[in-house]
């Protein structure tokens, strides 16, 4: 079939392809072009330094929490990084860094080099000059607006030099000011990156997916319609499509598990080790609904907006799955429930982890389960196999959850799920960390 998109294909851009077998196609390329250039010229908007001003003047915070460290950003004042333990008795004890710190400096000036004084700081005039600079995200090159941010707490490796930032506001329409990742580039200088909505309004910083233009190719006099080598391919492939399908559709949730749908906003995180994160408010059912759904595995937990997504049941299984218009749901199983194996590992691990509270009584702080028997990884040639950390986390909203994977070593995970519902239920735990509805 022709292209019909017409400007994107002129009859003078093609090549020809010889196959092995000595088949001769014409094949069109598209125009490489984003399309967005005169929308960027013609843009008299606010700069991305007044775009991000409300952040900056409500001085809010994003946090976020992997296995030990929080990070706490606090929008054009800080950043943070601390771990609190709670020792016998009343004392915290708080670990903590400032990776940075706001110096004097004016968060919304746009950055300028000494040749360019003599353009205004704000002007688009001086935006559209310079070259915005861009990141690799999840395999797309991203354009970002940089915020310095130095002082921070003396690095005795570097002699007493103090840690420094710099934070990377990115353009996410879903955002709700998530920080995606906290990389320490060199010693005691990190990289920070956080998704907004409030840059998207402008064009050079918008949210783009990639795009994808086909390749049009037509068969020469003498040559078959389409390669032999490629209808062998397709009917090979077909062939293998077919059981594979029928099995996984017989694994797809049932439909009173769709029921309790909600929405889930969580970031796939550009760190190899930390594979998701994200809070959002999972549900508005009553608690006590949510709990009894939740503790039969049929309310179940999801996170990941990269290629692949996570899906945790509780009792049942945590999946690793890729959905596609064209091949379907692509499913990775990460581990699978087994009660008997889940006491054996409590037996040499901790199930339960306990603090004591300011009236000297005895709680549980988390409760971990062992998930085992996934789909056999390449690299070790073991099954997968996940631990997951079930934690109270108090919250303002009631229903909000926090959800994040690790990967410590080769298809070995941690997902950890932090809720104020769980803080309802954590108390019911047993000797081996198994939680049930609360009487």
């Amino acid at each position: 079939s022709q292209p019909t998109t017409g400007v994107l294909y002129k009859e003078d851009n093609y090549i020809i392809m010889t196959t092995v077998d000595k088949e001769k196609y014409k094949c069109l390329l598209p125009l490489i072009a984003s399309g967005n250039e005169e929308e960027e010229k013609d843009y008299k908007g606010p700069t991305p330094g007044e775009l991000l001003e409300p952040l900056f003047k409500q001085s809010s915070c994003s946090y976020r929490i992997e296995s030990y460290w929080t990070y706490e950003v606090c929008h054009g004042k800080h950043i943070r990084q601390y771990h609190e333990e709670k020792e016998t008795g009343q004392k915290i004890n708080i670990q903590e860094y400032y990776l940075g710190n706001m110096i004097m400096k004016n968060p919304l000036s746009e950055p300028v080099s000494e040749e360019s004084q003599e353009l205004s700081y704000g002007s688009n005039l001086f935006l559209s000059l310079i070259q915005i600079p861009t990141k690799n995200i999840e395999g797309q090159m991203t354009p970002y607006y940089p915020v310095e941010l130095g002082n921070g707490t003396p690095c005795s490796l570097r002699q007493n030099l103090p840690r420094s930032s710099t934070v990377m506001y990115i353009c996410h329409p879903e955002a709700k000011h998530e920080i995606l990742s906290v990389a320490e580039v060199t010693t005691c200088e990190y990289e920070v990156v956080i998704l907004t909505p409030l840059l998207c309004s402008h064009p050079k910083y918008r949210f783009r997916a990639s795009p994808v233009n086909d390749i049009f190719c037509q068969s020469l006099p003498g040559s078959p319609l389409k390669p032999h080598n490629l209808e062998q391919l397709e009917k090979q492939q077909e062939m293998l499509k077919m059981p594979f399908r029928r099995v996984k559709e017989e694994e797809m949730p049932s439909t009173k598990e769709e029921k309790f749908s909600s929405i889930h906003k969580p970031v796939a995180v550009g760190s190899h080790q930390l594979l998701t994160v994200g809070t959002t408010h999972i549900s508005k059912l009553t608690d006590e609904q949510l709990i009894k759904e939740f503790l039969s595995g049929s309310y179940c937990f999801h996170g990941g907006v990269g290629w692949w997504k996570y899906e945790f049941c509780y009792g049942k299984y945590v999946h690793q799955y890729h959905e596609d218009k064209e091949s379907g749901k692509t499913s990775v199983v990460v581990g699978t429930w087994s009660k008997e194996e889940h006491i054996e590992w409590s037996r040499k691990n901790a199930a339960r982890t306990f603090y004591l509270r300011e009236d000297g009584t005895q709680t549980v702080r988390m409760v971990s389960h062992f998930y085992g028997n996934g789909d056999v990884c390449d690299l070790t040639d073991k099954p997968r196999q996940v631990t997951v950390k079930l934690k109270c986390k108090e919250s303002d909203s009631p229903h909000a959850v926090t959800i994040y994977m690790l990967e410590p070593h080769s298809c070995q995970y941690i997902l950890g799920v932090e809720s104020p519902v769980i803080c309802k239920i954590l108390d019911t735990a047993d000797e081996y960390g198994l939680l049930s509805v609360p009487s």
